[in-house]
């Protein structure tokens, strides 16, 4: 990856006890992304304050390592967690066939979306059934981009089109 000069390093959950590994990827000064599935909270803080020793440029991502993941496995009361104990940004890491998983990740307040993508759910591979094909991916854009639409501000207003039925009723 150093050879490369990627702008960015994405720690997989099962590298989060690997300190090694981390500690080199802290000395080359890019980002962070680490998911945190498999992991335990004291895991999580070796990892972390580690990261910490060498800078403070780190985002967490909310993960369940199945495949695919079942909804009661999500957890999703996690990611505020994760936020508040690391007071960093927290995203997502989505293993479940479907979208709306991820989308409601992003309107209970996760930064980032990772999904695994694939070619055709048929290749050969662990996650290949839970990942995304191209379609997939577009639309699960699409759908994150109106959450914030849906979301709006956090001011109560009337809105113009409430206006003429306010008028009418």
């Amino acid at each position: 990856c150093k050879k490369l000069n990627n702008p960015i390093y994405k720690i997989a959950s099962i590298f989060v006890t690997n300190l090694d590994l981390i500690e080199e990827i802290c000395k080359t000064g890019k980002p962070v992304i680490m998911s945190t599935g498999c992991s335990t909270v004291e895991e999580i803080d070796k990892a972390v304050n580690l990261i910490r020793s060498y800078h403070e440029n780190l985002v967490l991502l909310h993960s369940t390592t199945s495949y695919p993941t079942n909804d009661e496995d999500i957890n999703f009361n996690v990611i505020p967690t994760l936020e508040n104990h690391y007071d960093c940004p927290v995203g997502y890491s989505g293993h479940e066939y479907n979208l709306e998983p991820s989308v409601l990740a992003v309107v209970l307040g996760a930064q980032i979306i990772e999904r695994h993508i694939t070619l055709d759910h048929n290749m050969w591979g662990t996650d290949q059934g839970s990942s995304l094909e191209v379609h997939g991916i577009d639309l699960l854009k699409r759908r994150i981009k109106d959450v914030g639409i849906i979301l709006g501000g956090n001011e109560k207003i009337i809105t113009d089109t409430e206006k003429p039925n306010l008028k009418k009723l």
